[in-house]
């Protein structure tokens, strides 16, 4: 049997429309999010405890965050520790009660309606200790249906097929303890289909993955839990590669607030982004250098390039693409050999970072 096989007979539970498309904004988000605000008890030391034991100080750990997300979507939440991730994907899955503000699932309140709302989303946490590693893969599975409540009858062919569906059928013999990394993630994402869920959270999936791994666990989740498993997910993420190659759109929060939200490539426009790098022959670099400030652009570094003999210069161009082909004619027009002009990509890091400063400005 095929995965895709396995996916589809598993595809009875609540799934988005089948003529809808990923990211209609004209679909009904699946997961509303509107305004919500959550506050903890600041951590104290003993010491500051037994000299002011009656005072209390909170932390707004959520400050108004409104977000829908549509039926389908890879949808990524950036931004720092301590920005509120965690705490609102522990409001979704009704773990956490918020102070103010609403959050549905599937039209389901989290705060009204939670056992509804735990039909329909399985939070992942990237935790492998909530395995049983002296069972095996099947075993685990068939352990958890119990207590999903499939029927008695049902559950080893549940199991198997879960386990054809995120391809480890031929390791379900085996302890968990003798897994891989990505072999458990991706058990934990078998053990979440269980319930056929409509929303997967997924917190820092690939945290404990090797590079290749890792890689191969994000084509995974793409083609089999988006793709054909039709189930929307919620990713946390501080991995680039998972947030752009991923995620249909982004929202980054900031100390508890949404300061930015759409694709990858929106963002970096919002941010501000437009930077250069030119290759130029090393021995007109100095004639390159006069021309970039006759036109007033910069600042610009400038590094050997990777081929012997010409040297990189890079740096923002506030014009964009034509600018930066204006800058290009002038080079050439003047002499100076071109043999690469590219666009530099934003990393994660930077793209968190100017959206945090331009959020405060």
């Amino acid at each position: 049997m095929s995965q895709a096989m396995a996916l589809g007979s598993l595809a009875d539970g609540p799934r988005p429309d089948a003529g809808a498309s990923r990211g209609d904004p004209a679909h009904k988000p699946i997961v509303h999010v509107d305004g919500l605000v959550k506050t903890f008890p600041l951590r104290r030391s003993w010491a500051d405890t037994l000299r002011r034991p009656f005072h209390r100080e909170q932390v707004e750990v959520l400050r108004g965050v409104t977000l829908d997300v549509r039926q389908g979507e890879f949808f990524g939440l950036l931004g720092p520790n301590g920005a509120g991730k965690t705490t609102l994907f522990k409001i979704l899955a009704t773990l956490v009660l918020p102070d103010a503000g609403t959050a549905d699932v599937g039209g389901r309140s989290v705060l009204a309606e939670p056992a509804a709302v735990r039909g329909m989303l399985t939070p992942v946490i990237a935790d492998e200790r909530s395995l049983y590693w002296r069972l095996s893969g099947l075993q685990n599975l068939e352990l958890y249906a119990a207590l999903y409540d499939v029927d008695t009858l049902e559950r080893e062919r549940t199991a198997g097929r879960l386990l054809e569906a995120v391809g480890l059928s031929h390791a379900g013999s085996r302890m968990v303890g003798t897994y891989s990394s990505g072999m458990k993630q991706r058990l934990l994402i078998a053990r979440a289909l269980l319930s056929r869920p409509a929303v997967l959270l997924l917190d820092e999936p690939t945290r404990s993955l090797d590079p290749v791994s890792a890689r191969d666990f994000r084509r995974f989740l793409r083609e089999e839990i988006i793709d054909r498993q039709g189930c929307t997910v919620l990713l946390a993420t501080h991995d680039a590669e998972e947030a752009f190659e991923l995620c249909d759109r982004l929202a980054v929060l900031d100390r508890g607030a949404v300061i930015a939200q759409g694709s990858a490539a929106e963002l970096a426009v919002v941010a501000g982004e437009n930077r250069y790098r030119i290759s130029v022959a090393a021995d007109r670099s100095e004639d390159a250098r006069r021309i970039i400030q006759a036109a007033g652009l910069g600042p610009f570094t400038e590094r050997p390039a990777p081929e012997p003999g010409w040297r990189e210069i890079e740096g923002a161009i506030p014009g964009g693409m034509p600018a930066c082909a204006d800058l290009t004619r002038r080079l050439v027009a003047d002499g100076v050999p071109v043999s690469e002009v590219s666009r530099v990509a934003l990393s994660l890091a930077d793209l968190i970072e100017r959206l945090v400063a331009r959020a405060a400005a």
